[in-house]
C-alpha cells in the first residue's frame, strides 16, 4: 500500500466517525517556478520565489523572482494541479509584494550602490502584467504590507549595510525609515507618501535604523522590525511612533554551537543571544509574533510573541529548534550561527482556530501553533517545505497555505525552487514519516543510507559520511506513525572514539547481535572502500574487524563504491554504485565476500542508461529467493526518471572469479517509486538510498536527506507492501 492509498483509508475512516475528526495541514502540490519560463528564456538560470500573495479571489499566486527581477504568477484554481501563468519582467530587483483586489504592489530595488540606494513601488494589474502606477520610494524597499481596508501600504525603506565594509559593522548610513502611502483604485497616490523617521530609536546603532519588515493591524497601525538593530517599533496609520522597545535577548540551552564538525552534539550554550527579528504578524490588535533570525549579532533560533507595548508575551526558546532536530532537519553547517534560522511569520485563523506559521529558512521546515492562548501556543505540526522557505500566504476561504522557497539549487544539479501548496483538511498529518520524538535523550539524525530489518521488526539504518565524526546505527521501529528512532549506537574503535571518516552507506546483520557495514571510499583521500564488522554496542571489532577490498578490485575501482550491504548464508554481498574501471557501459558489479573462504567473487548487473545525469545502486538487501536492488538516477523534481527496486534471483548470484568474465544477472521490477516519492504533494528526492524487508515481506524505503545540507531535508520513509507478493 502506498502512502497516498494509506492517507485515503485513514481519511475515509475518519469521515465515517465525524467526531473523531482530525484536523491537519498537509501539502497536496508543490510548482516548480521554472516552469513559468516562457519558449526562448533559459531555464537554466536561477529563480526564487520568495515573498508571495494571493488575488483577492485565492485563484491566482503572486511572488517576487529577485534573480529574474520579475513577478512570478501561479493559477491555483485547482490547488492540487497550480498552473503557471507566467512572469511579469521589472526594472529592478523585486524585494516584496503585496496584492489588493487583482493589483500586485511591489517594492522594486533599484540601488546603484549601498550609499546611493534607491527604488520604487509599483502597482501592476495581475490580469494582464501592466504597469498601473509607480512611487519613487527615496531608498531600497524591502518589506511592504498592505493595511486590512486595502487604503494604504506600508513599506519598509532598509537601506541595507554592505556586509563587506569595515567588517559589516553598523551605523552604514544612509539610515533607513518606514514609508507609508495611500493606494487608489488599482494605482497609487504618490502624494500622499509619509516617511517616518526612526532614527534615534534603537540603543545598537540608533543612527542608522535598518527596517526589515512590516505589518498592519485592523486599527492601521505598522509594526516594523529593525533586525541588525534588534529593535520594534509601531507606528500609527497616521505615522507617529506609538510604541518602540528592543527586542531583547535569550539564554541558549542544549544548543549545538559549533559548525562543520560532522556531528550532531546538544550540549553547548550561548548567553545573552539578541533576538533580532525577521519577519513579523500581528496576531490582533495588540500582540504581533516576530521569527529571530538574527543577522547581524544574533539569531535566538526561535519566535516570540509581543504585545505592542513590548512585553514578551511568550518566548519559544529552543523549542522549535529541538522539534526539527527530532524529525531529522537540522542544518548541522549552521549550527553556530542561527541554528534552524526562523525567519518566516504568518498567522490565519482556520476552522476557528487561529494559527502562527514559523518558516525555518535552514531547515526547511514550516512549524505550525495553536495560538488560541497566545501566552502559551502549541506545536500542532512539522510541515516540510522546499529548499529555504522565505515567504507564506495564507488563503482560510480555501483552507490553504501557500510557501514560496527561494532556493534554487540549479548550478548544484539539485532541486529547483518551489511554491509548495498544503490544504487544511479532515485527515492525519502526513509528515514527518520518521521522528526521534519520545526518547530519553535528544537523537539528532539525517543523511540515512542503507537499513536492515531484524528478526523483531525492527529496523536499523546507518548515516553517511555527511556525519563523519559521528558514525551512527539507528534502530527504527515502524510499526508507529510516524516510525520512530527509538534508540541510537554510535559506532567507535577500542579507544573509545567515534570511527571518524566512515562513508557507511549499507548495513546488515551478522547473525550473531552485531551488524557488518560498508563504508564506500575515497582512496584519493586514503580512505577505503571497506567492509565493518561492528558489535551490538558499535564496536569496530579488532580481530579482523576492518575487512579491505583485494589488489584485484583495488586496481578497477573509482570514487563510487560500495552502496548497500546484505549477507546470504556466509557471504556478504554489496553494490557497487556505479562503473569501475573494467565494467561496461551501464554495468555494475554485485561483489561477494565469503565469510568463511575469505575468497572474494562478483556478478554483474546491467542498470538503467541515463535519461540525464547517471544512474546507480544504493541499496541491496536479501529476502526469500531474491536479493532486492536499488535503482536510481541522480535527478529531482520533474527531471527524475529511474527511482525504482528490482530484484534478482539468488539462484543467479553464483560469484565468478574476479580478473575474469563475469556473468550478467537478470532483473525484475518490483515497484516504480516515483508515484510514492510525489504520493505527500512533494517534488521527487534524488537519493532512494535505504530499503529494508520485514521477515514477512514488507519492505520499507528510506531518502536520504544529506544532513540538510542544499536539501530540503526532507526524509521519506514508507512502506511498499509485501514484495513476496510480486507476480513473476
Amino acid at each position: 500500500m502506498t502512502i497516498r492509498s494509506i492517507c485515503l483509508t485513514s481519511a475515509l475512516a475518519l469521515a465515517a466517525a465525524p467526531a473523531m475528526a482530525e484536523m491537519n495541514f498537509n501539502r497536496i502540490a508543490s510548482f516548480p517556478v521554472v516552469k513559468n519560463m516562457t519558449a526562448g528564456e533559459d531555464t537554466g538560470r536561477e529563480t526564487s520565489p520568495e515573498i508571495i500573495d494571493v488575488t483577492a479571489d485565492g485563484m491566482t499566486l503572486v511572488y517576487t523572482d529577485s534573480p529574474l527581477e520579475a513577478l512570478g504568477m501561479v493559477d491555483i484554481t485547482d490547488p492540487a494541479n497550480p498552473a503557471p501563468k507566467g512572469n511579469v519582467k521589472l526594472s529592478g530587483e523585486p524585494t516584496s509584494v503585496a496584492v489588493i483586489g487583482t493589483t500586485a504592489y511591489v517594492g522594486v530595488n533599484t540601488s546603484e550602490s549601498y550609499t546611493q540606494p534607491s527604488g520604487l513601488i509599483k502597482a501592476i494589474n495581475t490580469a494582464d502584467g501592466a504597469e498601473l502606477a509607480s512611487c519613487d520610494l527615496g531608498g531600497q524597499p524591502d518589506s511592504v504590507a498592505r493595511s486590512h481596508d486595502g487604503g494604504f501600504l506600508a513599506v519598509a525603506i532598509e537601506n541595507e549595510r554592505d556586509e563587506d565594509l569595515n567588517d559589516g559593522v553598523i551605523p552604514q548610513l544612509p539610515a533607513g525609515n518606514l514609508v507609508l502611502i495611500n493606494t487608489t483604485d488599482g494605482g497609487l497616490d504618490c502624494a500622499s507618501m509619509k516617511m517616518v523617521d526612526l532614527t534615534g530609536l534603537a540603543e545598537i546603532a540608533g543612527s542608522d535604523p535598518e527596517p526589515e519588515f512590516v505589518d498592519i493591524n485592523a486599527l492601521g497601525e505598522t509594526v516594523v522590525t529593525l533586525q541588525e538593530n534588534n529593535h520594534i517599533v509601531v507606528v500609527s496609520k497616521d505615522g507617529a511612533v506609538i510604541s518602540h522597545f528592543s527586542a531583547g535577548s535569550v539564554d541558549l540551552e542544549g544548543i549545538d554551537a559549533t559548525d562543520e564538525r560532522g556531528a550532531l552534539v546538544f550540549t553547548e550554550s550561548q548567553k545573552g543571544r539578541l533576538r533580532e527579528p525577521d519577519a513579523v504578524k500581528w496576531l490582533d490588535n495588540d500582540h504581533f509574533a516576530t521569527a529571530n533570525e538574527g543577522d547581524y549579532e544574533g539569531g535566538s533560533r526561535g519566535w516570540t510573541i509581543f504585545s505592542k507595548s513590548g512585553e514578551t508575551v511568550y518566548e519559544n526558546g529552543t523549542d522549535l529548534e529541538r522539534a526539527i532536530i527530532q524529525i531529522g532537519h537540522y542544518p548541522d553547517k549552521r549550527s553556530d550561527s542561527k541554528g534552524v534560522e526562523p525567519e518566516s511569520v504568518t498567522a490565519a485563523t482556520f476552522g476557528g482556530t487561529p494559527y502562527v506559521f514559523v518558516g525555518a529558512e535552514r531547515a526547511s521546515v514550516v512549524g505550525v501553533y495553536d495560538v488560541t492562548s497566545p501566552a502559551q501556543p502549541e506545536l500542532k505540526q512539522l510541515l516540510s517545505s522546499g529548499v529555504g522557505p522565505e515567504g507564506y500566504v495564507a488563503i482560510p476561504g480555501r483552507n490553504l497555505l501557500v510557501s514560496a522557497n527561494e532556493k534554487d539549487l540549479i548550478e548544484d544539479g539539485g532541486a529547483r525552487a518551489h511554491v509548495m501548496i498544503y490544504e487544511y483538511q479532515d485527515a492525519p498529518a502526513a509528515y514527518p514519516h520518521l521522528t526521534s520524538a519520545g526518547t530519553d535523550e535528544l537523537i539528532g539524525w539525517g543523511a540515512l543510507s542503507g537499513m536492515v530489518a531484524d528478526a523483531d521488526g525492527m529496523i536499523w539504518a546507518v548515516n553517511d559520511s555527511f556525519y563523519g565524526f559521528q558514525p551512527s546505527i539507528f534502530k527504527i521501529d515502524p510499526s508507529q506513525t510516524p516510525a520512530r528512532i527509538v534508540d541510537v549506537i554510535r559506532i567507535h574503535r577500542a579507544n573509545g572514539q567515534p570511527a571518524q571518516k566512515l562513508d557507511l552507506e549499507g548495513i546488515t546483520l551478522d547473525g550473531k547481535g552485531g551488524f557488518y557495514v560498508a563504508s564506500e571510499g575515497r582512496t584519493e583521500r586514503l580512505i577505503p572502500h571497506a567492509i565493518y564488522h561492528v558489535s551490538a554496542e558499535g564496536l569496530i571489532k579488532t580481530n579482523k574487524g576492518e575487512i579491505g577490498i583485494p589488489a584485484e578490485l583495488s586496481a578497477v575501482e573509482k570514487r563510487f563504491g560500495f552502496e548497500g550491504i546484505t549477507k546470504v548464508g556466509n557471504t556478504l554481498w554489496m553494490a557497487v554504485q556505479r562503473e569501475w574501471k573494467d565494467d561496461p557501459a551501464n554495468h555494475v558489479k554485485l561483489i561477494a565476500y565469503n565469510l568463511e573462504t575469505k575468497e572474494w567473487g562478483a556478478v554483474r548487473y546491467q542498470k538503467a542508461e541515463p535519461a540525464t545525469g547517471w544512474v546507480g545502486l544504493s541499496e541491496i538487501t536479501a529476502h526469500g529467493d531474491h536479493v532486492y536492488i536499488v535503482e536510481r538516477d541522480n535527478q529531482h523534481d520533474f527531471r527524475a526518471v529511474t527511482k525504482k527496486v528490482y530484484r534478482v534471483p539468488l539462484s543467479e548470484m553464483v560469484p565468478a572469479p574476479l580478473g575474469g568474465e563475469l556473468p550478467v544477472v537478470s532483473k525484475e521490477l518490483v515497484r516504480d517509486l516515483l508515484p510514492d516519492l510525489t504520493s505527500t504533494g512533494g517534488y521527487v528526492l534524488d537519493k532512494v538510498e535505504g530499503l529494508a524487508i520485514l521477515s514477512d515481506g514488507t519492505a520499507f524505503v528510506s531518502t536520504d536527506n544529506d544532513g540538510v545540507d542544499d536539501s530540503s531535508g526532507e526524509t521519506m520513509f514508507f512502506s511498499i507492501g509485501n514484495v513476496s507478493a510480486v507476480s513473476n
